[in-house]
């Protein structure tokens, strides 16, 4: 599947554009029944929908098929304002190009702003704060179950068994910065 949507394209940039351009092309930004958010690529190839957990997962796995470095990061988003609360995770993907480094893209917030097409890739908002990197992660010290899929909200372990249910609410507030005479070494 790679090479065909890669055919013709050289280079990891013109391949990741190639990939990127697919992934929003095809997957619709859609959290309805069941079996998104888990970044199943297979899931997402036949289902065509998802959230940015998803359209990330293939993103990666496809540009990977082509040997291109790719890796999955989770953060939250910061809505505008000074104050507020957090409705949940974000997350994009990041793909290496040699003597550039890590390029980002996100294909979720481009399919929810089309005309951010380009800005995506290449780019994402200041509005964002990443928390981890990775999938099926290890932590440390080390929990006694899985590696986790991905890492964004607290994971508690009692008796070496996860527990769900968890409750979780995040919110910002915008700070003053400190004023010249408060600053740090004075």
């Amino acid at each position: 599947m790679a090479d065909e949507i890669t055919q013709g394209k050289h280079g990891s940039v013109e391949k990741a554009r190639a990939i990127y351009n697919y992934v929003f092309q095809t997957v619709r930004y859609d959290k309805s029944g069941t079996g998104w958010g888990r970044g199943d690529s297979l899931w997402v190839c036949d289902a065509k929908h998802g959230n940015c957990t998803d359209f990330h997962s293939l993103f990666i796995s496809l540009a990977r098929a082509e040997g291109i470095p790719a890796r999955f990061e989770i953060g939250f988003p910061v809505p505008n304002g000074a104050e507020g609360t957090i409705p949940g995770y974000h997350c994009w993907a990041e793909f290496y190009v040699n003597g550039l480094g890590w390029v980002p893209v996100d294909i979720s917030e481009a399919w929810k702003a089309p005309q951010k097409h380009d800005y995506f890739f290449g780019s994402v908002d200041a509005n964002r704060v990443q928390f981890s990197v990775g999938r099926d992660l290890t932590l440390n010290p080390r929990q006694d179950g899985d590696p986790l899929n991905y890492f964004i909200y607290p994971y508690v372990e009692v008796d070496g068994k996860p527990l769900e249910g968890i409750g979780k609410k995040f919110t910002y507030q915008e700070a003053a910065a400190p004023s010249a005479g408060t600053a740090r070494g004075r």
